[in-house]
């Protein structure tokens, strides 16, 4: 029995900006853990800096290396991990890398897919598309490969000072996509003359315009707008969800497994969504193929009502490092059907990607 950890440099065909930066390459750090037979993976969504979160790979690195590789030498539940793991505060994407490797080995061990370890598929998953900015022609030129290819929203990244340009450009070319904007937390409440202007626009919603931990303001913000308010990275926990919802921070939450500690937690804020009336979606972080694969799962669960961002990984990579990535056919995605998250590791291509590797036990 044996649980390493290796992480691996991917380029991506294109650079991706967001108003954090832009990256060029994927750093991920892949779980390996075997055992009786069963080869199970997990996949942190953590990057080279903290610029989404205060999580980067080496605060992962560390704590998976040091604290909670040690809580799943007997393998436990995803519940019980989690439960032994609520000690450490915070660190939720090191421990959804754990958690979901665990949904990995159970659903394998009993020889179902992830999908229906899950329950309540309707056996797809509905697929957005997220757009990093661009020149002008660059972003129009993009949107319409993705509306040629069958996505099912378009989602623009926006930051302060650009984002009427941004959204105007695309909307005025495109009058009936469905739209959205990401601002990933660069704006204040004193920016609402400017949030006010994309109102015209009628976008499905605005993601994370204010700080990445607010709520409060986001609520005064979502009673100035017409445009319905959606939260990321304010969603770390099932209590923020909560929150968001009871005084009107939100309608709409984009469901990062790796940002609220894994699979246990998305499904809870997913029906929580739904008991509020609420939408949500499954986003994602440039994954390999193996963290894309239980994105695809969730994403496929009948709580989630809109379209995620879930592209086919050919959006991002040359190449994956599983044999069978994901194909999309008319806006949709199936999850795999094989045990647990149903991936062919590419085994020489990965090895020749793969950086370093941290035997843990």
């Amino acid at each position: 029995m044996t649980l390493s950890i290796s992480l691996v440099r991917l380029p991506l065909l294109s650079p991706f900006t967001t108003s954090f930066g832009t990256e060029t390459i994927k750093n991920a750090l892949i779980l390996r853990l075997q055992e009786g037979g069963v080869t199970a993976y997990g996949e942190s969504v953590t990057s080279i800096g903290p610029f989404y979160g205060y999580e980067d790979n080496t605060t992962a690195l560390h704590m998976i290396r040091d604290y909670l590789a040690g809580m799943v030498k007997d393998i436990p539940s995803p519940e019980q991990f989690l439960t032994r793991s609520a000690q450490l505060r915070g660190n939720n994407m090191a421990k959804a890398a754990v958690e979901m490797m665990l949904w990995d080995y159970h659903a394998k061990k009993k020889g179902v897919s992830l999908e229906k370890a899950l329950g309540a598929s309707k056996g797809y998953a509905d697929v957005g598309i997220s757009l990093g900015m661009d020149q002008r022609a660059v972003t129009l030129r993009k949107v319409r490969e993705a509306i040629d290819r069958g996505y099912r929203r378009v989602k623009l990244k926006i930051e302060k000072g650009k984002e009427y340009d941004i959204v105007r450009t695309a909307r005025e070319e495109f009058p009936d996509v469905q739209l959205s904007a990401d601002a990933n937390a660069c704006y204040t409440l004193k920016d609402l003359p400017l949030l006010k202007r994309l109102d015209r626009f009628g976008l499905v919603y605005l993601e994370q315009p204010l700080a990445h931990d607010d709520l409060l303001d986001h609520a005064t913000l979502a009673k100035e707008l017409s445009t319905p308010i959606c939260l990321d990275e304010s969603i770390a926990t099932l209590d923020a969800a909560r929150q968001a919802f009871e005084i009107g921070a939100a309608k709409v939450v984009n469901i990062k497994p790796g940002r609220v500690g894994g699979l246990v937690n998305s499904l809870k804020i997913a029906r929580l969504a739904e008991d509020n009336e609420g939408h949500v979606w499954i986003g994602g972080m440039l994954e390999t193929g193996f963290g894309r694969a239980f994105n695809v799962a969730l994403a496929a669960n009948r709580l989630v009502d809109y379209p995620g961002d879930t592209s086919p990984n050919d959006k991002y990579f040359a190449r994956d490092v599983v044999k069978n990535p994901f194909s999309m056919e008319k806006g949709r995605i199936r999850p795999n059907k094989g045990p647990g998250i149903g991936v062919e590791p590419d085994e020489r291509f990965l090895e020749s990607v793969t950086v370093k590797s941290w035997k843990l036990w």
